[in-house]
């Protein structure tokens, strides 16, 4: 996620420059045609034209950042749901009998935001999960297809395990088992949004209609514009293709770009509460790289 306070030149140019290269070779083309061939240029309501794609693509747009805005929101909750575990344990438990049980219990709700921040990504996950948990605590876990989920199955059974230990009662139980429920609603939210692309109309008429528009831009203002046609239309070209561009950065909240929802950040603080919260040393927050937070 870029956190500076506007985005640098180079990024944006970087992301634009090759569309923006062929609109202004386009825009030169047209230009010198117009000169030297005897043709009358055609007169195109460029203004309702531009209007309508401004609105399409404002559409589009607004669906991208609501999928961003749900991710942010949903990682929000599992922040919170996972402070919330790991105080229920803390305090329910008792010492020193269960001091182990909830150690384990912390490091594998630590483990599992790491192994679901892989997934989402489409990274590996076994070595983000045994940078917490040994190997035969993670075996059972790393074999299924879905990691996160066999974690927080682990976690579940560990908690009905001190149930019948006597060391928490079936309210306590209750009580973290919804913290559970939390955590696993967070996560089918997550992954809706990460295998549910937006509708082939909202991606390709827009794409569509934006070439098109900058195609038809130079024919429109040689006559007005002149030898500066060229640098006239590649700036408005560049307004209608940054909004577009802006609208594929945010479709996918977790594609691993610096446009991401910062889930190593988040994963961080996970990390950082939950330690503390048993006395266990904790690392630093993860700070801005060039002004990305990942």
């Amino acid at each position: 996620m870029i956190v500076d306070a506007t985005p640098r030149l180079r990024q944006i140019v970087t992301e634009v420059w090759r569309p923006l290269l062929g609109l202004f070779v386009w825009d030169v083309v047209v230009t010198v045609t117009y000169y030297i061939l005897p043709f009358h240029a055609p007169s195109l309501p460029l203004t309702l034209f531009g209007s309508a794609l401004a609105l399409f693509l404002g559409f589009r747009v607004n669906a991208s950042y609501q999928r961003w805005w749900e991710s942010r929101g949903l990682w929000g909750l599992m922040i919170n749901a996972s402070r919330n575990l790991a105080r229920g344990v803390r305090n329910f438990m008792p010492d020193p009998y269960a001091t182990e049980l909830k150690r384990s219990i912390v490091l594998r709700q630590i483990a599992y935001v790491n192994a679901l921040r892989c997934q989402l990504r489409k990274r590996p996950r076994d070595e983000a999960v045994l940078k917490f948990l040994s190997m035969d605590e993670a075996k059972v876990a790393l074999a299924r297809v879905n990691t996160a989920n066999g974690l927080l199955d682990g976690t579940g059974r560990r908690i009905n395990d001190a149930r019948m230990n006597g060391w928490v009662d079936t309210i306590q139980q209750t009580s973290l088992e919804s913290v559970l429920v939390d955590i696993a609603n967070a996560q089918g939210g997550m992954e809706r949004i990460k295998n549910t692309p937006l509708p082939n109309q909202y991606r390709f008429f827009p794409t569509f209609f934006t070439r098109l528009f900058c195609v038809l831009l130079p024919i429109g203002l040689v006559e007005t514009l002149g030898f500066a046609t060229p640098i006239g239309s590649t700036i408005a070209g560049l307004m209608f293709l940054a909004v577009l561009q802006i609208g594929d950065d945010l479709v996918d909240p977790f594609a691993d770009t610096i446009h991401d929802v910062p889930l190593d950040a988040m994963c961080r603080t996970i990390e950082i509460d939950l330690l503390q919260a048993i006395g266990d040393t904790a690392p630093e927050p993860l700070q801005p790289v060039k002004g990305v937070l990942w």
